[in-house]
């Protein structure tokens, strides 16, 4: 049961973080809106695509900005409650510091729990949206994927490469196609001059084709102007957009990763650094109100602006943090679990730290 602390405190966390959410997200909207606005009228995206696009933008920023919300949310709230004195009362009436918590960390693991299911199963088709319709419409021109120079390894034994590849038209220029045997020799090769996917009658369609195939010392030549023809491969799969992690449930993500491996995938990286970052939203909420219950707890001269200094400085140390392991997983082959470890390790340390301080 939850005493009457227990559920002052616990009111208090959950509204402040509702109202700066509510607060802040129209501001954010407001700001885009008014960004974008000219390219979404000279486009020819309709009322619905936009009213659905911002839909989209409000929960895909949301979720990017929960975690920094969340601990404003709370040094707001908690240095009011320290420039009234009712943390003192509260501690000096013989509560310890460690039971002044528990509200706090009842209601980090709602967040978590929220921030989880929100990160796992909404976000992704919220974010699916908001960077199709941002491609399509707003970035006209601007590549949302490589598409030069593409080699893909479908498995152990199959090989694909274009030399460049047209989403739009959904082409591949220079096509090549080859299957080597179990003792890793050439077995067959294919090679076209594009590869085009005809939607209607679910079929490639090979332009200039021509099948090497060898025999022992011998070599079979098969050549055609066009040929109809099928691969275990979708075309998509050439060079999937630079979003498509983010476009993924959990377990979508899963399998695209598990994929992506046996075909060899460059930026394999990118796609489990992702997947760790949803894991590790729960653990940042917890050490996000730590730290923000350390700082503003304690009385200070400058009272509630002192505080809230201090944590944008935080935030942004955070995000910088964030940021720059998360570049050097994506670019360098740093480990991305490393990558999402290192901050989390850093800043709770940093909260045992500032508790320990806290508590004195």
């Amino acid at each position: 049961m939850l005493a009457i602390l227990d559920k002052y405190i616990l009111k208090r966390y959950l509204i402040t973080f509702a109202v700066m959410i509510l607060l802040f997200i129209p501001i954010g909207i407001m700001a885009h809106m008014a960004e974008q606005i000219g390219k979404i009228q000279a486009s020819d995206a309709t009322t619905a695509e936009v009213l659905i696009y911002f839909g989209n933008f409000t929960i895909y920023i949301g979720s990017l900005l929960f975690p920094i919300f969340l601990f404003l949310s709370i040094i707001f709230f908690t240095s009011k409650l320290a420039s009234n004195t009712e943390i003192v009362a509260i501690l000096s009436s013989g509560v310890s510091y460690n039971r002044f918590l528990r509200p706090y960390l009842i209601g980090a693991s709602i967040i978590a729990v929220v921030m989880f299911v929100m990160g796992m199963f909404i976000v992704p088709p919220a974010s699916k949206g908001f960077n199709e319709f941002k491609f399509k419409y707003l970035k006209k021109g601007k590549q949302d994927r490589v598409t030069n120079n593409i080699f893909t390894q479908l498995n152990e034994t199959d090989f694909i490469y274009v030399s460049s590849f047209d989403p739009a038209r959904q082409i591949g220029y220079n096509f090549t196609f080859e299957r080597f045997d179990e003792e890793n020799q050439l077995e067959f090769k294919i090679s076209a001059a594009n590869i085009r996917w005809v939607e209607k009658d679910s079929l490639y369609r090979l332009t200039t084709y021509k099948k090497r195939k060898l025999l022992r010392d011998t070599a079979l030549v098969e050549t055609k102007r066009r040929l109809d023809t099928l691969f275990t491969f979708e075309i998509g799969d050439l060079t999937p957009v630079s979003y498509v992690a983010e476009t993924k449930n959990i377990f979508e993500l899963n399998n695209f990763i598990k994929d992506q491996k046996a075909k060899g995938a460059s930026n394999i990286n990118a796609y489990v650094l992702v997947k760790y970052k949803r894991w590790a939203l729960p653990i940042t909420a917890f050490i996000l109100t730590l730290i923000a219950v350390a700082v503003s707890s304690v009385k200070r001269r400058g009272g509630m602006g002192v505080n809230l200094a201090f944590g944008i400085l935080v935030a942004f140390v955070f995000v910088f943090f964030d940021k720059v392991f998360g570049t050097l997983a994506e670019q360098a082959g740093f480990s991305p679990l490393l990558a999402v470890l290192v901050p989390n390790l850093f800043f709770g340390l940093l909260a045992v730290i500032l508790l320990q301080k806290a508590k004195r």
